[in-house]
């Protein structure tokens, strides 16, 4: 039979975990609607078509969740998971997605390059309320990761006026 003692110390410790203080307060924050996630996604989308560049578009919210995902017409199968996991990179490091990129080139056995769906390619912008960032925007299927990022920035400018 195992016997599990606490001291007063440890009593202590575990009450101060479970209690919480009397003026706890629920966390409020912004998320990205639907409605901006499409805006971003497609103007991202046609500014590449414009310059003749076909890519899919991938917005995520706070937590890396897809809010929406477009494949542009004629692009490759691989565009939209690569979109996706540039928006998601963007997001978990707050940074742009090739910042990632360039951590990698100066240290190639950066272990973060392992994570679940973390690539190391530019393309994704971390969308931001202030210092918050409650979101990112990945695109993928331009001849160069700075174009995908390009057309990104347009379509994040497209809705600035709604991120405050």
């Amino acid at each position: 039979m195992l016997k599990i003692g606490y001291g007063a110390a440890g009593l202590a410790a575990l009450a101060a975990l479970t209690a919480g203080p009397a003026n706890a307060q629920l966390l409020t924050h912004k998320d990205i609607s639907l409605a901006m996630a499409v805006t971003m996604a497609r103007t991202a989308i046609e500014t590449c078509k414009g310059q003749g560049y076909r890519v899919s578009a991938t917005v995520v919210g706070r937590a890396g969740e897809i809010i929406v995902q477009l494949r542009g017409d004629n692009t490759g199968p691989h565009t939209v998971e690569n979109s996706f996991r540039k928006a998601y990179t963007a997001r978990t490091f707050r940074a742009p997605s090739g910042e990632l990129a360039q951590r990698v080139k100066d240290n190639p056995t950066l272990g973060l390059i392992h994570l679940t769906n973390v690539i190391a390619n530019q393309g994704a912008l971390p969308i931001k309320v202030g210092d918050d960032v409650i979101g990112a925007a990945g695109a993928s299927g331009a001849p160069g990761g700075e174009k995908d990022e390009a057309c990104i920035k347009v379509g994040l400018d497209k809705v600035a006026d709604q991120l405050k």
